[in-house]
C-alpha cells in the first residue's frame, strides 16, 4: 500500500538506500540532508514530498519528488528507491504512479527525471521509457567521463 512516509520510516529509508546498490555515499549523504529537512519543515514548506510502499511494518521501497522551483507546474523526482528484496515486483511502477497522481492533484504539468548513465542505474532508462516519459536532454560526462545525465520528461 502505498502511504506518506513517516518519520518512524527514516531507519527502513536508510536501510533500503544502502543495500539498494544505486545510491553512492554522496548520494546517500543527500538523500539523508532531503529526508531531514521534509521532517523538520513538512513537505509544505521544504517541498518535498515521500511516499512508501508499505505492506505491516515492511518498507518495499521509496519515492521523494516535489515542485521544481521557479517554475509553473513542473515537479521533479528526485528519488526512487526500491529493496534489492522486491524488485521485479512492480513496486517502482506503484511508487511513481502515486507520485504522478499526486502532482497532478498538486498541479502539476509536467514531472521531470535526472538521472545517470553509471552502471548501478542500468535499466534505468528502459523504466522511465516504459512509464510514458520521453528523453528530453542528455549532458555528456557531467558526473564523471563516460557519465552521462539523462533528462527525462512527462507531460500530464
Amino acid at each position: 500500500m502505498i502511504v506518506d512516509a513517516t518519520e518512524s520510516d527514516s531507519p527502513l529509508l536508510e536501510d533500503i538506500g544502502s543495500r539498494s546498490g544505486v545510491l553512492n555515499d554522496d548520494e546517500m549523504d543527500a538523500l539523508g540532508a532531503v529526508w531531514e529537512e521534509f521532517l523538520l519543515l513538512g513537505p509544505e514548506d521544504s517541498g518535498y514530498e515521500f511516499l512508501v510502499d508499505r505492506v505491516g511494518d515492511r518498507v518495499s521501497g521509496f519515492v521523494c519528488y516535489g515542485p521544481r522551483d521557479f517554475t509553473d507546474g513542473v515537479f521533479d523526482l528526485h528519488y526512487l528507491v526500491v529493496d534489492p528484496d522486491s524488485r521485479r515486483q512492480s513496486v517502482g511502477r506503484r511508487l511513481l504512479r502515486a507520485a504522478e497522481a499526486e502532482s497532478r492533484e498538486a498541479g502539476a504539468r509536467m514531472m521531470v527525471a535526472e538521472t545517470s548513465t553509471a552502471a548501478r542505474y542500468a535499466g534505468i532508462e528502459d523504466f522511465f521509457t516504459k512509464a510514458g516519459f520521453q528523453p528530453e536532454a542528455r549532458i555528456k560526462d557531467l558526473y564523471a567521463a563516460g557519465e552521462d545525465m539523462v533528462v527525462f520528461v512527462k507531460r500530464f
